[in-house]
């Protein structure tokens, strides 16, 4: 098998109605709310950029691609490769890419938060509004992930349900949960099948991500700050 030939392993987001709402656009990159937040993207992963393992031992390079219209990129190349100074170094020997990607509208069938195909990590943008849209129920396990990363719950609706982020709060969930989990599978050479290498990559993001950024404590200072800060602008 050559090596562009390679599974996929990839962090999804749910289909949405093709139809516009009246109160937000649907969302059409996040994790399938009615199955839980294991990583269901392996099968269908999107069409990307292949980057060429070198195994020459430099260092990755960052490439950023335009995030591409009413969409952005959450992070910058600055965080992200402060972020890995952070974990154990040997972590990152096999890192050769990360790519910031562009959302495409043939990318929009395959949505994702992030990817690890090869030797490479990919990123994917948002929605400028930093809201998601969904017309599936969330399952509990997808709330309380998002949850622990700050993001918001409502029903706006019947039939419509909206995660919304701060700044801080999605930067937390790219930086210590999305990154750190492509950052597993990367290193992950011992499982092969798909639900034991989905199990190592959030075992990986929990230890190497949350926790080792203060856990449940850190956020709740946060949040602490989120709510003075509102009660400020409401005066």
């Amino acid at each position: 098998m050559s090596s562009h030939q390679r599974s996929q392993v990839s962090t999804l987001r749910p289909a949405k109605r093709t139809r516009a709402q009246k109160n937000g656009r649907w969302s059409r990159r996040a994790r399938n709310p009615q199955f839980g937040a294991q990583n269901l993207c392996e099968p269908f992963a999107p069409p990307e950029d292949w980057h060429e393992p070198r195994a020459d031992g430099k260092a990755y390079r960052i490439v950023v691609q335009d995030p591409g219209p009413g969409y952005t990129h959450v992070v910058t190349p600055a965080q992200v490769r402060e972020r890995l100074t952070r974990v154990p170094q040997e972590f990152l020997n096999g890192l050769e890419v990360i790519q910031f990607s562009r959302m495409t509208r043939k990318k929009q069938s395959f949505p994702c938060y992030g990817m690890q195909w090869g030797s490479t990590l990919y990123l994917y943008p948002l929605e400028e509004s930093l809201e998601e849209w969904f017309t599936v129920p969330p399952r509990t396990e997808v709330i309380n992930e998002s949850k622990m990363y700050g993001g918001r719950w409502d029903e706006p609706a019947p039939g419509s349900w909206r995660l919304t982020w701060t700044q801080e709060a999605i930067q937390d969930f790219y930086l210590n949960n999305i990154l750190i989990h492509e950052l597993g599978h990367l290193i992950d050479d011992r499982n092969t099948g798909y639900t034991d290498r989905e199990r190592f990559a959030e075992w990986f993001a929990i230890q190497y991500g949350y926790r080792a950024t203060g856990g449940a404590e850190s956020r709740r200072s946060r949040k602490r700050r989120e709510k003075v800060r509102r009660r400020h602008h409401a005066k």
